[in-house]
């Protein structure tokens, strides 16, 4: 009964007509910024934030949790339609979603996501209202020995997501971690591998290196065939909306979907990215259906699956932040820095010392959820419509839109080098037949990895075996260890290369 009461306080607080307002304000930001490639939502909160002390607390948070929630909406489009992620948890959308622009099917992609981000949006609103309080239990079970331990069980998650060959997936895996490397040594301060070049001492920006490799790549490919050769979606694009098998295939998709994103969203350190991919693995595992489209050649539940569950994580994010006061991402730290502004102390005392902005916050989530299906399903069509203009002005325009999105994270040229410098080798991945998914994932665990493993080491004092005494990161590392020893079992070596035959 305290739930229904609490809800009924926020949605009072919610259909106010300023913070209603505010949140269509935030959806549409943040389905911007999704959409242009490489401006996140981490930069456009910290450059909003100011314009923040003007507006009342309530009204302030809701805006900025709309340009989260809708940034995790709006990378689903150029992922789909381009094959250029906007955030780091669209890397995955962009396998199954691009292939499935490719083959006439964008209309399609763009609603499974849309759907798909819907629902999973709708539940882990539900699931932060009823089981805030006890799920942050589960969250402080999570040290660095378990940190470590679920970031190592996440690469070789990445392993089994890759297309191809095993060899070519561990060399990505092990490459991303070596970039990951750049930039200055978390305990010590000293700069490592920037070779003096005072750009590289914050290391290799996750924006450049997933639009080189990812778009560009995709850019310099494309131009590299003869014209006639080339990528052309206009006359190929059939259906606006899934048909009815669409439906049929994607919503088991979408519930697995949710259920793993709602799970993963509540641990700090990534839990949406790690949902995206830890999704499409499962997807990949599940039984093939007679007659369905291979994973990675345009299957519309690595679609619905990982958009479902990064949107489930982005809510369940919140968790942590509004129960603990522990920010689990960048986002949510630039969010506890929105309500210090405002002279809110984040933590468990928020629930109960000013509960209109916790509940309020919790009921916004479902009616900007609500406003993105409505704002974005119609715009389906707009977004095709993108397809049809021709390539030779599609692709200088993508070329300046990410250079734009790159220089405006740190105002630097040099940014638009390395874009340059990985469309390269992004072009040589496409050509050695390397699935760059990997590398990205590898990027982004890599530094997360290396911080938890040595703090896990300082406080165990040097003693490695931390990592099996504890019961919890035992369990991860034998769940690792069981999914390499299945996945080089040669009865299961021969099924994978049968389902990544090139057609």
């Amino acid at each position: 009964m305290d739930l229904l009461s609490n809800l009924a306080l926020g949605f009072g607080v919610a259909f106010t007509p300023i913070n209603l307002l505010y949140a269509l304000i935030g959806c549409i930001l943040g389905t911007l910024i999704g959409v242009l490639p490489g401006i996140g939502p981490v930069a456009t909160i910290a450059m909003l934030l100011p314009a923040t002390y003007a507006l009342p607390p309530v009204s302030a948070l809701i805006m900025l949790a709309g340009i989260y929630y809708g940034a995790q909406y709006g990378g689903s489009t150029t992922a789909i339609l381009v094959n250029l992620p906007g955030e780091s948890s669209s890397v995955v959308t962009a396998i199954d979603g691009y292939q499935m622009a490719r083959q006439g099917r964008a209309g399609p992609a763009l609603a499974a996501a849309g759907i798909g981000s819907f629902f999973a949006g709708s539940v882990g609103t539900l699931i932060l209202a009823a089981f805030a309080p006890p799920l942050t239990e589960i969250a402080f079970k999570f040290g660095p020995a378990e940190y470590f331990s679920l970031m190592i069980l996440g690469l070789i998650g990445a392993v089994v997501l890759a297309s191809g060959s095993l060899l070519k997936a561990v060399a990505m895996i092990l490459l991303g971690l070596l970039i990951g490397l750049v930039g200055t040594d978390v305990n010590s301060g000293v700069a490592r591998f920037s070779f003096d070049i005072p750009e590289l001492t914050d290391g290799l920006g996750f924006v450049a290196i997933a639009m080189g490799v990812f778009g560009y790549g995709e850019i310099i490919s494309n131009l590299a065939q003869p014209e006639d050769d080339r990528e052309v979606f206009t006359a190929k694009i059939s259906g606006m909306f899934p048909t009815k098998q669409d439906f049929k295939d994607m919503l088991p998709a979408m519930l697995r979907g949710t259920t793993l994103g709602s799970a993963l969203g509540i641990l700090p350190g990534g839990g949406a990215l790690l949902a995206s991919f830890a999704s499409y693995a499962l997807e990949k595992k599940m039984k093939m259906k007679p007659g369905e489209i291979a994973f990675g050649k345009g299957n519309i539940r690595g679609v619905a699956g990982p958009e479902s569950a990064n949107n489930a994580g982005a809510q369940t994010s919140f968790i942590p932040l509004l129960t603990l006061g522990i920010p689990p991402n960048a986002v949510m730290a630039l969010m506890v820095g929105a309500m210090t502004i405002h002279n809110i102390q984040p933590g468990p005392q928020v629930m109960t010392s000013n509960p209109e902005l916790f509940w309020g916050l919790i009921a916004s989530m479902w009616i900007g959820n609500l406003m993105l299906v409505i704002l974005n399903l119609p715009l389906i069509g707009m977004w095709i419509k993108l397809l049809s203009v021709p390539y030779r002005f599609l692709f200088p325009s993508i070329v300046l839109f990410c250079a734009i999105g790159v220089y405006s994270t740190n105002n630097n040229t040099f940014d638009i080098w390395l874009v340059a410098g990985f469309g390269f080798i992004g072009y040589l991945f496409n050509k050695l037949g390397c699935e760059p998914a990997p590398l990205l994932l590898g990027l982004i665990l890599g530094p997360m990895m290396e911080e938890n493993l040595r703090r896990a080491l300082l406080l165990s004092r040097g003693d490695w075996s931390v990592f099996v005494t504890r019961g919890l990161s035992a369990s991860l590392l034998a769940v690792a260890a069981l999914m390499v020893i299945i996945v080089l079992l040669p009865s299961v070596k021969s099924k994978r290369e049968e389902a990544f035959v090139e057609d």
